[in-house]
């Protein structure tokens, strides 16, 4: 092994995605420096979350990226709740919060564009260097650095920081060497997400872009990006993950969706399990946790991505303070008590009761939406709570 033992007078992000070049485009723009080691060769093309609420896309305008990524996305006003018997029973407008948020939308856009377009415009900052095909793998700490172990050219190479941010993902092995335990459990059922061109508009009328149907046996979601629609479908326990990928399983999941359209151009589909889970902690000494690497859990709500988003922001204003020495060392201990409680409370509580609502077999679930959507003061605590900026008003209540 090679090792470096001088510090190096910087902050080091482990992983590339989102959450993690977030993190680094706020440090560099409080003025401090970032090393990035990203374990791809390049930064990821892959699409996975898509759904921008809207206190992200206020963050993602303080960083300067929001007008490109809005610029190459989908812009969703509203969204809806529909069932097989009585189509819309709900329908919510941002409308009705424009006046706490700048962005009164959701932003269909996969996370892919975002992380291209921080790259394109931080590219040649001199605060920033970016390292790809270098996973960290383990972690050790003292009371004035954090040094890591990285693979690289097929070597293990040592480098010490002043601090670490681990945005690494969900099997992050910077949690894995903190020794931090990953909380929560598996749910028994998958999700399958089918991606088809086939303009759902067309048939369906008065389909939002974010439309979710809600039914006990076989609940569907229907987003739309640009170009494409993903059919996201529960996939339970008996049904084996071949059968679930098999074209004949697909197509009648499809077939499902609008009576009498059986024949769907499928551009490509992914199964996948899904969890709860919640780091114990989101802060050792100098290591702190982001994003997947924290927390995660089930897809119904966008809530991963824009958590992760926020723990980024959240941390990096903190961490800039406390680099400049306007702010004590204890400044960042608050990172942990807000973040780790507000998905506590707030994104893993609101995400399992969003799948647990979905597969309701009774009507209170349909009532409850009724009800809410035609109370202007309940529709506004509602759409205050989905777009995630009733968890950051949360927060900042925790002090």
């Amino acid at each position: 092994m090679n090792r470096t033992n001088p510090v190096t007078e910087r902050v080091l992000i482990a992983g590339a995605g989102p959450v993690g070049l977030v993190a680094a485009a706020n440090l560099v723009r409080h003025g401090v420096p970032v090393t990035v080691f990203e374990s791809g060769g390049d930064l990821s093309m892959e699409s996975r979350a898509s759904t921008f609420h809207p206190p992200t896309l206020d963050m993602l305008g303080e960083l300067g990226v929001v007008q490109p990524l809005i610029a190459q996305g989908l812009i969703a006003p509203k969204f809806q709740y529909r069932n097989r018997r009585d189509g819309v029973i709900a329908e919510f407008d941002f409308g009705d919060i424009a006046d706490q948020t700048r962005h009164p939308f959701r932003l269909q856009c996969e996370q892919s564009k975002l992380t291209r377009i921080i790259y394109d415009r931080l590219r040649g900052a001199p605060d920033l260097e970016i390292v790809f095909s270098s996973p960290v793998r383990a972690v050790t700490q003292n009371t004035d650095s954090v040094t890591v172990t990285v693979e690289r050219d097929g070597r293990s190479e040592a480098h010490s920081y002043r601090w670490l941010i681990g945005a690494d993902g969900a099997r992050s092995d910077v949690r894995r060497s903190l020794d931090i335990e990953f909380e929560g459990f598996t749910w028994p059922d998958r999700y399958l997400v089918v991606s088809t061109p086939f303009d759902f508009h067309s048939v369906i009328p008065g389909l939002a872009t974010v439309s979710y149907v809600a039914d006990p046996v076989r609940w569907h979601f229907l987003l739309g990006i640009p170009g494409l629609w993903r059919v996201m479908f529960r996939i339970a326990p008996e049904e084996s993950d071949e059968l679930a990928l098999s074209a004949e399983f697909v197509t009648a999941l499809m077939a499902e969706v609008v009576p009498g359209i059986d024949r769907y151009q499928i551009d490509h589909t992914t199964l996948y399990r899904v969890h709860q889970r919640v780091a114990s902690t989101f802060r050792k000494h100098r290591a702190f946790l982001i994003g997947d690497a924290a927390h995660v859990n089930n897809p119904l709500g966008g809530m991963g991505m824009n958590g992760g988003i926020h723990d980024a922001m959240n941390l990096t204003e903190r961490l800039a303070a406390v680099w400049r020495g306007e702010k004590a060392e204890a400044e960042l201990d608050r990172f942990d008590l807000q973040r780790r409680l507000v998905t506590k409370e707030y994104v893993e509580r609101q995400s399992i009761q969003n799948k647990r609502n979905l597969e309701a077999a009774d009507n209170g679930f349909r009532d409850f939406l009724r009800q809410t959507a035609a109370d202007p003061t309940l529709r506004r605590e509602y759409l205050l709570k989905v777009s995630m900026i009733g968890s950051l008003r949360r927060a900042e209540q925790l002090g």
